[in-house]
């Protein structure tokens, strides 16, 4: 195999490729490196092929062996980080070019909000019976705060729980009047896609929060917000995230009638602070 990146040899062959080896192909062009540094059956087992498919393609890509991939997969991946902190640092001292790098991709991320697209998505969160958010490793974060700020304009809102028991007795109970509104960036999260495919069995409903390379779930979405290119960056700002959400609890309070909850709520919570 020569030096030339996998990614790009990946691509350009990809139209040649049997079926499944394509569907190899996709997994490891839509979790790069991620994919590729697993063992040979688990990579198989994501594309829902069989080891030897997976392990034609890697021949066919000009490697000896799947342990050779996977060093040059590495190898490259080591190199990209060293390229992509040395740019980081260099801009370290220009804080005011960081700024408006962040102030851009805001901008952007709001005005992909349409209205009619933000008003679709608070009326789904104002009348569904119940709300569930769930997020990955980072993006777990936007959907902590959603659930957390939604379930004081609204009774029957929950974070999806992390356990896979627990997970199950949600989802044994999930129908068509429960919403889920899921979170997922890249590196995109298998146990959020796991989750939500099988809510989707069930009949759940969907509100997708995605970036603009979009979740694998985009097509599983009745409503799919997609933020622009321009909201990452070296650190896939949680800003963006959060506003987004921002937007969606204003919208939705607005079609609630909310005062005497929140009234009710600051009460009980003055009643036990003053216990403490």
């Amino acid at each position: 195999m020569t030096s030339r990146p996998v990614q790009a040899h990946l691509a350009e062959v990809y139209a040649t490729l049997p079926h499944g080896e394509q569907a190899v192909a996709r997994v490891l062009l839509d979790d790069h490196p991620f994919a590729a540094l697993g063992s040979l059956r688990t990579l198989a087992e994501r594309a829902g092929v069989s080891a030897p498919t997976a392990s034609r393609l890697v021949a066919r890509l000009g490697f000896a062996s799947f342990a050779d991939f996977q060093a040059t997969v590495r190898a490259a991946a080591r190199d990209h980080d060293r390229s992509r902190l040395h740019e980081f640092v260099t801009r370290l001292p220009d804080a005011h070019s960081a700024a408006e790098d962040l102030r851009a991709g805001l901008n952007g991320t709001l005005a992909a909000m349409t209205e009619q697209l933000l008003s679709a998505s608070a009326t789904l969160l104002a009348e569904a019976g119940h709300v569930w958010g769930v997020g990955g490793p980072l993006s777990g974060l936007a959907a902590e705060y959603l659930v957390r700020q939604l379930s004081a304009l609204r009774p029957g809102v929950r974070a999806v729980p992390d356990p896979t028991s627990e997970r199950v007795r949600v989802l044994l109970d999930l129908g068509p009047t429960d919403l889920i509104v899921a979170y997922d960036f890249r590196r995109y999260s298998p146990s959020t896609a796991v989750f939500v495919r099988t809510a989707r069995t069930r009949r759940a409903r969907l509100l997708l929060i995605t970036d603009a390379w979009e979740s694998p779930l985009a097509e599983e979405a009745e409503l799919l917000i997609r933020l622009p290119r321009d909201a990452a960056g070296p650190v896939a700002p949680l800003t963006h995230e959060v506003a987004v959400t921002e937007l969606l609890l204003v919208a939705t309070a607005a079609r609630l009638s909310a005062s005497t909850r929140l009234a009710t709520l600051d009460s009980i919570a003055q009643t036990l602070q003053g216990a403490d």
